[in-house]
């Protein structure tokens, strides 16, 4: 029973991530101009930035499941395919819209996404290895 449960929760990571990294596509690649404005300053830098968090967060957890422990260099290359994905759609943005261009700031608020992903399992890592040698 327990192997079941653990096939269900990779599958169910691995769908969320899937379906995490297309919108993410469709929200930087699409045209919003409709959509309300929530009156913070720069507030498409915190989308960039939790995209992005989110992004490396719901890959790492499906490499955590898969591997069945964290692996820092598993997540350093997501960290990775998380930067080129970014950077890939602010390409697409500046040479395939017409309403969207490429922003530097915005490739700085996807890496800061992705990098407190990793510095978030890493800490979870020191955790665990803590809990796992007091028992």
């Amino acid at each position: 029973m327990r192997t079941k449960n653990l096939l269900v929760l990779k599958k169910t990571a691995v769908a969320l991530a899937v379906i995490w990294t297309v919108l993410i596509a469709i929200m930087c690649l699409l045209r919003f101009d409709k959509l309300p404005s929530i009156g913070v300053s720069e507030e498409d830098k915190y989308v960039h930035f939790t995209f992005h968090f989110v992004f490396t967060m719901l890959w790492g957890f499906y490499s955590w499941q898969k591997e069945n422990s964290i692996v820092v260099n598993k997540i350093v290359t997501i960290v990775f395919i998380s930067l080129c994905y970014g950077f890939v759609i602010e390409v697409l943005q500046e040479t395939c819209t017409t309403t969207r261009h490429a922003d530097l700031f915005d490739v700085i608020a996807n890496a800061t996404g992705a990098i407190s992903a990793f510095a978030l399992f890493v800490l979870i890592k020191i955790s665990k290895n803590k809990l796992d040698k007091r028992q």
